[in-house]
C-alpha cells in the first residue's frame, strides 16, 4: 500500500514567542509565526535564548501536521528522533537548532528511505550520507524526509510508491521534481529550508514550481562524499526561502583544501556593486520557445536586470540546433534505470512489479543503445563544457527560463505516461537545465513572478563554472527589488 495514503503525522502543540526579525516578522507572535522566518532567523532566536531548538522541532512538527495531509510533502517522520537531538547541547553552528527536510534519495542512518520506489519500500538506511552529516555538525535537526520521485528520475514527484506531492499554490498542479516533496515543504511553511539535489534541473525545476530559491551549485563545489555514478554532473545543495539561508549552506557544505575544485567563497552576505553582462536567450538549444506566460516573466526580469543598472544583452543560444544534447543525455540518464532493473532481478523481484514504467522503458532504451554509447556521451559532455566555458568568457551570467510552461496539472508528467510521450514532454521541459549539470555551471531559480493563474514562474540565471558568488550577490539585488518572502500560497502553514 503506497504510504502516502496512510500517512497521518501526530500533533504536538508548541507555542513559542518570537522577537521580531527585520524582513521576515514584524511582531512577537506564536507558533504560526515560525512559518515566516528563514532559518538564518530562527537560529538568531536559539542563540538569543528566545526559543529553545526543541520549541523550533516542535512548532515545525506542529506546521507538518497542519499542511502535510494536503501537500504529502514529508514522507517519512523522524520526530522522535528529532526531539531528541534538540535536546542535546547544540554544535555552534549558522543553523544550530533549525528544523528541516533531507530528500528520500539520501541516505540518513537508522532512517527509512525509498529513492521513492517500490524496490525500497521497506530499506532502512545503514550509514548517513556526509552531506547529510555535515549538515549535522552544523547544528541543522531534520525532522523527516521529503517525498521523491522514483530515484529523481522525472520532473515531477508523483512516485506510484508515496503518492504525488502537490503544489501549495494550487494542489491540482505538480511541484516539479524531482525534489518536488523539498520544495513544497519550504514553500507551504512547514521547514524554512530543506535539502535538496539536482541531476537535470532537480532543485531549479520545483523552486520554479513553488516560488522558492534554489540554487544548484557547479559540480565539484561540495564535496557530496560520493561519486558521479551515472555520468550526469549532480549536485546537492537546498530548497530556502531566502538568499541568505542558501548563501549560508553553500559556505558551510563547500569543497576545501584538496577536495576542492574551485577556490573557496566563504559566505557571500550580500550584493555585489559590479554592473553585469547578462546574455538573455528565450528558447531552448532546439530552438522551441516557452509558453506566452513564461515568455513574459522572463522579459520582465530582463527588464529588471536592466533597471538595476546591469547590461541585458540578447545572445543566441550556445548549443542552437545541437540534438547531440539529448541523445547524450538519454544514454547517460538510462544508465541508472538499466541499473535499477539489473538490481530487481538480483534481488528476486520481477522489475515489472516493483519499477516504475517510466523506469522500465528508459531500461529498456538502454539496452538497444551501442555499447560506446555511454563512452561517446561522456565524451560530448566535455564538448559541452567547452563551449559553456566559451560563451561565460563573453557573459558575467546568462538569463533563461528555467522551464517551458507554468506548474503543469498533476498527471502530465507522471510515470505511467506512454515512453514517447513523457519523453517529449520531459525533455522540452527540462530543455534549459539539464545543459547546466552536463557543463558542471552553476544556476539558480529566482521566484520573482506569478502568472495571472497565481502560479510561480522562476528566472534561471547561471554563470561561469565557480561563479556562485556572481549567482548570490545578483540574486540579493533581485531579492531587494522583487521580494518575495512576504509572497505566501494558499495552502501555508502560518
Amino acid at each position: 500500500m503506497p504510504c502516502s495514503r496512510r500517512f497521518i503525522l501526530k500533533s504536538t502543540a508548541a507555542c513559542v514567542v518570537a522577537s521580531a526579525i527585520p524582513g521576515f516578522a514584524t511582531k512577537a507572535t506564536a507558533a504560526p509565526d515560525l512559518a515566516r522566518l528563514d532559518a538564518l532567523a530562527q537560529a538568531e532566536l536559539v542563540r538569543k535564548r528566545e526559543v529553545t531548538a526543541l520549541e523550533l522541532v516542535d512548532a515545525a512538527i506542529q506546521r507538518i501536521d497542519q499542511v502535510n495531509p494536503k501537500l504529502n510533502a514529508v514522507v517519512t517522520a523522524m520526530f522522535d528522533r528529532a526531539r531528541k537531538a534538540a535536546r542535546k547541547p547544540l554544535p555552534n553552528g549558522p543553523f544550530a537548532g533549525v528544523p528541516s527536510l533531507a530528500k528520500d534519495v539520501n541516505d540518513y542512518k537508522g532512517v527509512r528511505t525509498t529513492f521513492g520506489s517500490r524496490l525500497f519500500a521497506d530499506n532502512i538506511s545503514t550509514k548517513t550520507e556526509p552531506l547529510l552529516a555535515a549538515y549535522d555538525r552544523a547544528g541543522i535537526i531534520f525532522v523527516g524526509k521529503s517525498n521523491t520521485p522514483e530515484y529523481g528520475f522525472l520532473p515531477t514527484t508523483e512516485p506510484l510508491l508515496l503518492g504525488p506531492c502537490r503544489n501549495p499554490w494550487n494542489t491540482e498542479h505538480s511541484t516539479g521534481g524531482s525534489s518536488g516533496g523539498a520544495a513544497a515543504a519550504v514553500a507551504a511553511g512547514m521547514v524554512p529550508f530543506a535539502h535538496a539535489n539536482d541531476i537535470g534541473g532537480s532543485i531549479r525545476i520545483p523552486a520554479s514550481c513553488c516560488g522558492v530559491f534554489g540554487l544548484k551549485p557547479s559540480f565539484g563545489r561540495i564535496d557530496l562524499g560520493y561519486a558521479d555514478i551515472s555520468g550526469v554532473m549532480v549536485a546537492d545543495h537546498m530548497e530556502t526561502r531566502s538568499v541568505r539561508d542558501s548563501a549560508m549552506a553553500l559556505s558551510i557544505t563547500e569543497a576545501t583544501g584538496r577536495k576542492a575544485a574551485f577556490a573557496p567563497i566563504g559566505y557571500v552576505s550580500g550584493p555585489g556593486s559590479k554592473k553585469l553582462k547578462i546574455a538573455l536567450t528565450m528558447d531552448n538549444a532546439l530552438g522551441a520557445s516557452p509558453a506566452v506566460d513564461v515568455k513574459a516573466a522572463i522579459e520582465r526580469s530582463a527588464k529588471l536586470c536592466a533597471d538595476l543598472g546591469h547590461e541585458v544583452i540578447p545572445a543566441a543560444h550556445p548549443l542552437a540546433g545541437d540534438h547531440q544534447i539529448i541523445e547524450a543525455y538519454i544514454a547517460l540518464f538510462a544508465t541508472d534505470a538499466a541499473a535499477l532493473v539489473k538490481l530487481a532481478r538480483k534481488r528476486g523481484f520481477d522489475p515489472s512489479s516493483v519499477l516504475e514504467p517510466w523506469t522500465l522503458d528508459n531500461a529498456a532504451v538502454f539496452e538497444k543503445l551501442p555499447k560506446d554509447a555511454v563512452q561517446k556521451a561522456l565524451a560530448y559532455r566535455q564538448e559541452i563544457v567547452r563551449r559553456l566555458d566559451a560563451f561565460f568568457a563573453k557573459y558575467d551570467a546568462w538569463l533563461t527560463p528555467v522551464v517551458d510552461r507554468a506548474p503543469p496539472k498533476l498527471g502530465e508528467f507522471a510515470p505511467t505516461v506512454p515512453y514517447a510521450t513523457l519523453r517529449e514532454r520531459s525533455l522540452a521541459y527540462a530543455s534549459y537545465t539539464a545543459l547546466h549539470n552536463f557543463a558542471g555551471t552553476p544556476a539558480m531559480s529566482v521566484p520573482l513572478f506569478w502568472n495571472d493563474a497565481g502560479l510561480p514562474i522562476g528566472s534561471q540565471f547561471s554563470a561561469a563554472r565557480g561563479g556562485e558568488k556572481t549567482l548570490l550577490e545578483l540574486a540579493y539585488q533581485l531579492e531587494a527589488a522583487q521580494p518575495w518572502a512576504g509572497k505566501y500560497p494558499p495552502v501555508f502553514a502560518g
